[in-house]
């Protein structure tokens, strides 16, 4: 037989065993705030103790999630509401491992589909030339965003990734720079391009000493106040950056994120060495990237398709002459 499960104070001791667990300050703060609002949700319903919890009231909460509206009037996006979901079927999951229920209520419940959204945007080669040609390279500032940026489009790093790099992770000579505790707390090794390791290697030894506070800060990236640089400021910069290059296209870090994938699948690049660059847990995440590389689709449809072997209007190179269906009304 179950104790009383007092919904609130099993929430903090909840949070509690997944900040033990070393979950990601993401995870936690997320965590908070999502339990939070669900368990406010069922205290306005008269529900206080997790016994109380059926599937019908579970349901009717993932009602409300799809009919909620933000304070700009959009719903919750998909994801937005699978995430809040499966994160209280986390909290069941545990309730009901620790006895506090004989029943988990919410292992049966049915998620929205999550459909796999392609990039809205994906750098070429030449925008990122224009990008990263913007930096002002006469200050310590434009040097090291200069090097940032190409740190990004070379090894395709998360901004988080970038903020937290220390100076021995950084191996210039043989090219390669180590990520500590990426996603899932992992460590993986990344080659760094000659390119990004040169420009690299200039910031270190002529900017950022202009940048530094003092000879503890150990990261590399350095702030105007001379601490390590933070994740929003990055996100601004390159924003700022894509912004003002005029190439027409909206983002910030995951750009180069993107584009570092895509471009090396077009080159030749095998998807798994992709995946290890990304540093992605499943396949099925990085191959993604495979719809979004259509060179070669491109090329097979020119080369397969009947009307691409047909000469345009006014093109006296083909070897078939057009016929009447090519005659543009008059």
């Amino acid at each position: 037989m179950t104790h009383a499960a007092p919904l609130r104070p099993l929430l903090g001791d909840y949070l509690a065993h997944q900040q033990a667990r070393a979950c990601a300050e993401g995870t936690l703060r997320n965590g908070a705030l999502y339990l939070g609002n669900f368990v406010d949700w069922l205290a306005e319903r008269g529900v206080t103790d997790a016994r109380e919890v059926t599937r019908s009231l579970l349901e009717r909460y993932q009602r409300h999630l799809y009919a909620y509206r933000k304070k700009d009037g959009q719903p919750l996006a998909v994801m937005g509401q699978h995430v809040r979901l499966t994160t209280i079927q986390g909290f069941f999951r545990w309730l009901a491992r620790e006895r506090y229920l004989e029943a988990n209520p919410a292992a049966d419940l049915e998620l929205p589909r999550v459909g796999r959204r392609l990039p809205r945007a994906i750098l070429t080669a030449h925008e990122a030339e224009t990008v990263l040609g913007l930096t002002e390279l006469t200050t310590a500032m434009g040097q090291r965003d200069r090097a940032m940026l190409e740190v990004l489009y070379s090894t395709g790093m998360r901004r988080r990734e970038l903020c937290n790099l220390k100076l021995d992770d950084a191996d210039l000579e043989r090219g390669t720079v180590m990520i500590r505790e990426g996603k899932g707390k992992k460590d993986r090794l990344l080659p760094l391009g000659r390119r990004a390791a040169w420009w690299l290697s200039h910031y270190l030894e002529n900017a950022r000493a202009q940048l530094q506070a003092g000879p503890d800060a150990r990261v590399i990236f350095i702030g105007r106040d001379g601490q390590g640089i933070t994740r929003g400021v990055v996100g601004n910069l390159v924003h700022a950056y894509i912004k003002k290059s005029g190439i027409g296209k909206s983002g910030s870090c995951h750009l180069f994120r993107h584009a570092m994938a895509t471009l090396m699948l077009e080159g030749g690049a095998d998807i798994r060495h992709i995946q290890q660059m990304l540093g992605h847990a499943r396949l099925s995440t990085t191959e993604i990237y495979t719809h979004v590389n259509i060179a070669h689709l491109v090329d097979v449809h020119r080369r397969s398709h009947p009307a691409e072997q047909r000469p345009l209007p006014g093109d006296q190179t083909g070897l078939a002459g057009p016929d009447e269906t090519d005659k543009v009304p008059a």
